[in-house]
């Protein structure tokens, strides 16, 4: 054995004291009631107390810190509070009660308190700060909101509190919370759940919104396909994650949300590189969530599955950022229940975003509130200065809609037509896509008399997101991999290795062609069958119908994938570059083989308008929610109560 010199020593000493200078603290986790918190390392404020106030005793004990502006603070005052504190936040409990703080925000010189804790809170008054006096010391140094929060009984340092919740349903890849520097870092907490990852979500009280912050406090779930500064983008793919650093910006979409307050609770899953896969028969890398709606045991459809399925499953998730180029947020809204929206294209950057096909990506929400998913919209399209509609066009097309209630989803779809019309005082009338493209066929096509819609758009959508999604993600992907790990491919699920197999065939002429028949249907739809007009910003509403209530399992084994070709009106919006808006109106029985029980699954309505038309459609849906003709869903099996009819 070799000496060990004094050299040696000395320097392992050093190297033991700058490991233990560098160790960073990553928060708590405290059980308050019947709930688990995190409390972040980071210190809110700090309570400056007399000697012997507080207990000597180094630990976080539960605070809850009042506002008000009452002249005169009675007992029943603060209790009334505390009702009301209950009322509007998940993360308050009356455990946090334990210690009670009082801040003045009113505007009179002075006020009297009188106030003495209901013996039943067990609890602790510290004091109170403001117009109610100054003759007790103890004090914040630096104000904060109401709400609960951890106390240091050592130090006197104050932390939020956040609620954790288990994503049992599968919905999100990781849990997130906001470090320094717009600077994101995984949820260092935990809760017992079966393969569930943790979300922690903070106070509601904590945030007032404002013309600068009008979404202060809205909990936001964000597509794994969106770069935030700090965490790793996956995409879906274990190996995209494995070779890439963590993000070193947050992409300009997603920043804008968190400059208007938004704070994010965690990253949400996608089907891999955003393509479509379906539950069970093509998800290999990772496991789909699940759709809470009838069930439970339904497809929750993708490719922002995880976003479709928080909304449709957890209260504590206010709205969802996903990514829609062919379907993928139109379909998970559909399904599981809740507002969504393709926009009109190329109306916010997605830098910083995963690319399908940069001619039809788009950035849009998921969610069950109306109101809040036209103002994130708001501030998500700021930069394009879409113009606010408040009258509505006269005339209502239908596409593929029933002629007859031959069903109960059927009535629903027909009656929400009726009531519609009457509110808009307008006509409708069945829109033949092919009859119209046969007699306004483009000037363009007139050498091809038998071209067809159809045939005209079989491969467009295809070609596509093949053509441009594998040399900007997929080759690069393969290469990166292989340098990392000697020579190596990376594993790619059946349905995109299939999809870019397939494209790789075609030479690179045809991803000119289809480019060209995407140009010719756009200009055609919006010169000949949808126009812009001044006054109602569309000459027409085009409606299709988005989904009818009809299970697709989650546990049958489908066939080999296939390639997206073809044309239906879900194509509309992504080659016309127009938005294509989901509005639940109400959910249909079924026969559910899992259960062996009669079952709910939603009924949708989408709406297709003019490029540009966004606002105007937000403005016609919550003008339905006020009217009662359309419904905000709510959460799990069943989205509006099984005695709520809609016809």
């Amino acid at each position: 054995m070799g000496s060990f010199s004094r050299f040696g020593c000395a320097a392992a000493l050093s190297l033991l004291a700058r490991a233990v200078a560098a160790a960073t603290p990553r928060g708590q986790t405290i059980e308050v009631g019947d709930n688990v918190y995190y409390a972040p390392p980071n210190v809110v404020t700090t309570l400056s107390f007399r000697h012997g106030q507080l207990s000597s005793h180094s630990g976080l004990v539960p605070l809850t810190v009042f506002q008000t502006d009452a002249g005169h603070l009675s007992t029943a005052a603060v209790e009334e509070l505390v009702e009301g504190y209950q009322a509007a936040d998940d993360v308050f409990n009356t455990g946090f009660l334990e210690n009670i703080y009082v801040t003045y925000n009113g505007t009179q010189k002075s006020s009297s308190l009188e106030f003495s804790p209901p013996a039943s809170w067990n609890n602790k008054f510290l004091g109170h700060a403001g117009a109610f006096g100054t003759q007790n010391a103890t004090r914040f140094t630096k104000p904060i909101p109401p709400g609960p929060y951890f106390l240091d009984t050592a130090t006197g340092d104050v932390f939020e509190a956040y609620l954790l919740y288990s994503d049992v349903m599968g919905s999100f890849t990781q849990g997130l919370i906001a470090t320094s520097n717009n600077t994101y870092d995984v949820l260092p907490a935990s809760l017992q759940g079966y393969a569930s990852v943790t979300i922690g979500v903070p106070s509601r009280l904590y945030f007032t919104k404002t013309a600068e912050k009008p979404l202060a406090g809205v909990r936001l779930g964000v597509k794994d396909l969106f770069d935030i500064k700090g965490v790793k983008t996956g995409c879906g793919n274990r190996a995209y994650y494995e070779v890439y650093p963590a993000a070193n910006e947050t992409g300009p979409a997603i920043q804008s949300l968190i400059d208007a307050g938004a704070v994010i609770v965690g990253k949400m899953k996608t089907s891999q590189f955003a393509n479509g896969e379906t539950a069970t028969a093509d998800w290999v890398d990772y496991h789909s969530p699940f759709n809470a709606r009838g069930d439970g045991y339904q497809d929750p459809s993708s490719s922002s599955s995880g976003p479709g399925s928080g909304i449709g499953a957890y209260d504590w998730l206010d709205i969802a950022i996903g990514s829609d180029t062919g379907g993928s947020i139109r379909n998970p809204s559909q399904v599981n229940g809740c507002f969504g929206n393709r926009p009109s294209w190329n109306l916010v950057s997605l830098d910083g975003a995963m690319p399908m096909s940069p001619l039809l990506d788009t950035a849009g929400f998921l969610t069950r509130d109306a109101k809040l998913w036209q103002t994130a919209s708001e501030v998500l399209y700021a930069s394009s200065d879409l113009k606010s509609y408040t009258k509505y066009p006269k005339t209502i097309k239908t596409l593929d809609f029933p002629v007859n209630a031959s069903s109960e989803a059927d009535t629903i779809v027909l009656s929400f037509l009726s009531k519609l019309k009457r509110f808009l005082n307008a006509t409708s009338s069945p829109l033949d896509l092919d009859a119209t493209w046969g007699s306004t066929k483009p000037t363009a096509l007139l050498d091809s008399p038998d071209e067809t819609l159809t045939t005209l758009m079989n491969l467009t959508y295809g070609i596509l997101i093949t053509k441009q999604q594998f040399p900007l993600v997929g080759q690069p992907l393969y290469d990166d991999y292989a340098a990392a790990n000697g020579g190596r491919k990376p594993f790619i699920d059946p349905v995109p290795l299939s999809r870019w197999n397939w494209g790789l065939t075609y030479p690179e002429e045809q991803l000119d062609k289809e480019i060209s028949n995407k140009n010719i249907f756009a200009n055609w739809w919006n010169s000949t069958v949808q126009v812009f007009d001044e006054e109602t910003c569309a000459d027409s509403l085009v409606l299709y119908v988005g989904t009818s209530g009809t299970p697709t399992y989650r546990n049958v084994y489908r066939d080999i994938p296939g390639i997206p070709l073809g044309w239906s009106s879900a194509r509309i919006s992504n080659m016309g570059g127009v938005p294509d808006m989901v509005v639940p109106i109400g959910q249909a029985k079924y026969n559910s083989s899992i259960t062996m029980q009669e079952e709910y699954l939603p009924v949708a309505v989408d709406f297709i308008a003019p490029h540009g038309c966004d606002l105007m459609v937000f403005n016609l849906v919550n003008e339905l929610v006020k009217r009662g003709i359309v419904r905000e869903p709510g959460v799990g099996s069943v989205m509006f109560g099984e005695d709520v009819t809609y016809y």
